[in-house]
């Protein structure tokens, strides 16, 4: 995707390679020699097969794992020569994770797993309430602010998931497979309110999904094969201005 505003990139990744069992006669390279850029208020979905290397990307781009070669720069900041206490810092602050499996404690209000980023960030307890309170009436969800997790349903996990995700305004919102455990009407619900940050609150979004229907949604698809991009382009089912995809949902 090409830069027509002279902007500087979010994401900007440069030959990037990842190995496993390095130097052993099982070495196996997943990814070869990705370049990715993604500029600030874009909503990118990054589709592949299963076994395509999407998902060891995802973990490089939400800083989870490092490349074995190649330069990421996150907001200008080069992960390569960043220490282990720093590579938190920015994953605490700069990615708000989304899962397919939701990830929210169990035990614990949907108000405290909201709170917990900001917890971590050093944020004092009545701005991590009031936050967390705003958050949840951003996806519908205050009413059930006080319910553990197994209280609630896929979907309304799954919101209190992206409003968790969204604790520390990160930079980057990097969602995983969020609609996989989700059936067709709850997706809906889901990519709703994705459209919504991206297109209302100029929210960065990366999705990373199998499903080549999700990702035409998107107004950028890169498709991703075998390790290596074969396709970066605008999605067939975006309607420009229009968030509400052509397809007529």
């Amino acid at each position: 995707m090409k830069n027509v505003n002279n902007i500087e990139p979010l994401i900007d990744m440069s030959k990037i390679v990842k190995k496993y069992y390095i130097g052993q006669p099982n070495e196996l390279e997943i990814l070869h020699g990705i370049d990715l850029k993604v500029y600030p208020g874009e909503f990118v979905a990054i589709v592949g097969e299963s076994g395509s290397g999407k998902s060891t990307l995802m973990n490089i781009i939400g800083v989870l794992d490092k490349a074995t070669e190649g330069e990421y720069f996150l907001e200008g900041v080069d992960l390569k020569k960043c220490p282990d206490e720093e590579m938190s810092k920015i994953r605490n602050e700069k990615i708000g994770f989304v899962f397919q499996n939701f990830n929210l404690i169990g035990r614990t209000s949907a108000i405290k797993n909201v709170e917990l980023p900001m917890l971590y960030a050093g944020m004092s307890p009545k701005k991590r309430v009031e936050r967390a309170g705003e958050l949840l009436e951003m996806v519908g969800m205050r009413d059930r602010g006080n319910h553990q997790p197994n209280e609630l349903s896929g979907g309304q996990k799954q919101r209190v998931a992206i409003a968790r995700s969204l604790a520390n305004d990160p930079t980057i919102i990097l969602a995983d497979e969020p609609t996989g455990a989700l059936d067709s009407e709850t997706s809906r619900t889901v990519m709703d309110i994705f459209h919504e940050l991206n297109r209302k609150q100029g929210k960065t979004i990366v999705l990373i999904t199998h499903s080549k229907e999700l990702a035409e949604e998107c107004p950028r698809v890169v498709t991703i094969k075998d390790g290596h991009v074969i396709g970066d382009r605008e999605g067939r089912a975006y309607n420009g201005d229009n968030w509400k995809y052509k397809t007529g949902y």
